[in-house]
């Protein structure tokens, strides 16, 4: 069996959302399956996807990422995708009646944080329970890790 390190190791990543962890505390993370056509895997495969402004919404106990903009196959023509079509999220039905719950009842958003393939070649998305931090709250985060940025370098220099 693989440790946990060796599998993300193992797993290429096409698309990563950074600046959610700046944007969003995060809580609790899920690995998701995604359902896509075969123009859109194409081009995933070619690395194009930008998931920085899309998000998970449950609707009818299923969980869908909308507005994730995967760009046209360029050698598709005629049987190309829509770009920003909402693609369903394949998860247990326990995991996404969890999701829903905390979505509806604390006012939570479920955020995509990357998009890769895994060993075994399928696309799977890691999405998030978090909640939106404010304005101090991120002034505190960017403190602290311009502190440890600081203390890093003065620790180097000293020994």
């Amino acid at each position: 069996m693989a440790s946990a390190e060796e599998r993300r190791a193992a797993q290429r990543l096409i698309a990563e959302n950074r600046k959610a962890r700046f944007n969003f505390e995060i809580s609790e993370t899920f690995e998701a399956g995604i359902m896509l056509s075969g123009t859109e895997v194409k081009s995933l495969r070619g690395g194009k996807i930008t998931i920085a402004e899309s998000y998970a919404s449950p609707k009818a106990g299923e969980l869908w990422l909308v507005n994730a903009d995967i760009p046209e196959y360029d050698k598709a023509h005629q049987f190309n995708h829509e770009r920003r079509r909402p693609r369903k999220l394949l998860l247990s039905r326990r995991q996404i009646d969890k999701l829903a719950q905390a979505v509806e009842r604390e006012g939570m958003t479920i955020v995509p944080l990357k998009l890769y393939f895994n060993p075994r070649g399928r696309a799977k998305v890691e999405v998030a329970l978090a909640r939106g931090k404010k304005l101090h709250d991120k002034r505190d985060t960017e403190k602290a890790r311009d502190w440890q940025r600081d203390k890093a370098r003065l620790m180097r220099d000293k020994g």
